[in-house]
């Protein structure tokens, strides 16, 4: 049996192309409550998202801030890394999952017993 060079190509371009889906969340994200926007982009070797709109500019959120960084791939659509809350000043541990246009992140403490999610949408 011979293994056709196209074969190998295309096994080699998609064992290529999977490790770049961690970077199907760079974007814009608005929150489910339509209150914040988050832009995330790569920071170093991990996704970064700061704060890039806000329906209020009057609370402790503000425009530019940094909410979750050094969030890495933990496969499958998933990232873990660190979260700051605005409003209580306070950084839990991040994590982000992935579905198709949703974006769902979590704040956690208690070693993850306790968490916070928000869902977020795609936006432009």
């Amino acid at each position: 049996m011979t293994i056709r060079p196209t074969i190998i190509a295309a096994g080699l371009l998609l064992a290529w192309a999977l490790p770049a889906s961690a970077q199907d969340v760079a974007g814009t994200w608005l929150r489910d409550t339509g209150a914040s926007k988050v832009r995330f982009a790569k920071c170093g070797d991990a996704m970064c998202g700061t704060i890039s709109w806000l329906k209020d500019t009057s609370g402790p959120a503000k425009l530019g801030q940094r909410i979750f960084y050094d969030m890495k791939p933990a496969g499958g659509g998933k990232w873990n890394g660190s979260a700051f809350n605005p409003e209580d000043g306070k950084t839990y541990s991040g994590t982000m999952s992935l579905s198709g246009d949703t974006l769902t992140t979590a704040g956690c403490v208690l070693g993850g017993l306790i968490c916070r999610s928000v869902k977020w949408s795609r936006s432009n």
